[in-house]
């Protein structure tokens, strides 16, 4: 029963609307539904289920990562249910699973919520484009519902390097290639080091870590490409400070011009609880406008809050402005909307209808 049990397990978490499966030695069987962790009725699992388990899914390229370094990461596609983002790490000791469930249908904008002025930004036509926030925020899905747009509606050739490939496109006005770490090329590094003779116009790399990564965006955008990528923080100025502290101190002055000068746009998201029961994404928009350039170039990335939420007329908003609407709209409540804000007193002035000044940027 080991393998079909964990099937089973599988498709009782998708029939269930679980974003998220959580399975360790020793403890119960969790959920994740809208946010919550749920245990559910199953065989606690033992050591030796997890050990066939493991047998049985993991391939061949990722049982040898796994076997040298006790955690990795893959996709696992169970038929007539679904994909699965797997990592499976070892703690205390023995294996344990984490898989978060892919939806095989890209969801169009409509559907998760997203501002136009993300739709705006999908059509750039080259620079670099970040999605941010944490772990389980929808990064993936909102960047995917980007590059699903891109592909309805422009010729272009499409590469990404995905650790692991989550979503699948089809090729529809575009052409898609899917490559994944440690099946399709060895390392994010190794990928991006002959993207370019592989004649992109558009460049997706699943995730920002390093300054190898970062570097290799900035110098295809520098080349007229468009890049885009994921990174986990949790506000859109904090993303800049983020990409510099990849790169030593002597460097910092370089890259900041560099990237002051191939930067789009930050998108950066929380998901909340909507009044309906669901989940919806706040949002915060951060364009590479000439103001936000010259703070970029300066250092002065704590005047970018202010940046933003004056920059309302060139499509920028920040996560106070967002919620506030959310709840103007009647979608969440104030009291979800004061949790998940960045700066809760002033959200609350807000629904006073007392509005602050955040004074001159550049002074």
């Amino acid at each position: 029963m080991g393998v079909e049990l964990f099937k089973k397990i599988l498709k009782t978490a998708v029939e269930g609307d679980a974003s998220d499966v959580h399975i360790k030695v020793g403890g119960p069987v969790i959920f994740r539904i809208h946010g919550d962790l749920v245990a559910v009725e199953a065989p606690i699992p033992t050591e030796e289920w997890v050990q066939e388990v493991i047998d049985g899914i993991v391939p061949a390229y990722a049982r040898k990562y796994l076997d040298e370094n006790r955690e990795t990461d893959f996709s696992y596609n169970l038929p007539g249910t679904g994909r699965f983002r797997t990592n499976i790490f070892q703690e205390r000791g023995q294996f344990a699973f984490a898989m978060r469930y892919v939806k095989t249908k890209v969801p169009a904008f409509e559907d998760l919520g997203l501002l136009e002025t993300i739709r705006d930004i999908a059509r750039s036509p080259r620079g670099i484009i970040l999605v941010c926030g944490a772990t389980g925020s929808g990064k993936s899905t909102t960047l995917a519902a980007m590059l699903e747009y891109i592909n309805a509606n422009f010729k272009r050739h499409i590469i990404t390097l995905e650790d692991p490939i989550e979503f699948v496109f089809e090729d529809n006005q575009s052409v898609i290639e899917q490559r994944e770490i440690g099946l399709d090329t060895m390392s994010f590094q190794a990928g991006l080091k002959h993207i370019l003779r592989q004649d992109p116009d558009i460049i997706m790399v699943g995730e920002m870590r390093d300054k190898v990564s970062l570097s290799a965006a900035m110098s295809s955008a520098d080349t007229g490409h468009l890049v885009l990528s994921t990174l986990h923080t949790n506000n859109a100025p904090q993303s800049i400070g983020r990409i510099m502290d990849f790169f030593p101190a002597e460097d910092r002055d370089q890259v900041r011009r560099q990237l002051a000068s191939t930067l789009q746009a930050v998108i950066c998201q929380r998901l909340v609880q909507t009044i309906d029961g669901g989940v919806t994404p706040a949002i915060e928009v951060m364009i590479n406008t000439p103001t936000v350039r010259k703070l970029i170039e300066e250092s002065r990335f704590e005047k970018l809050g202010a940046a933003i939420e004056t920059g309302t007329d060139d499509g920028m908003i920040n996560f106070n402005q967002h919620l506030f609407a959310l709840v103007q709209e009647g979608r969440i409540t104030q009291e979800e909307a004061l949790a998940k804000a960045s700066n809760p007193q002033a959200l609350e002035m807000n629904f006073k209808g007392i509005f602050l000044s955040t004074g001159a940027i550049l002074s």
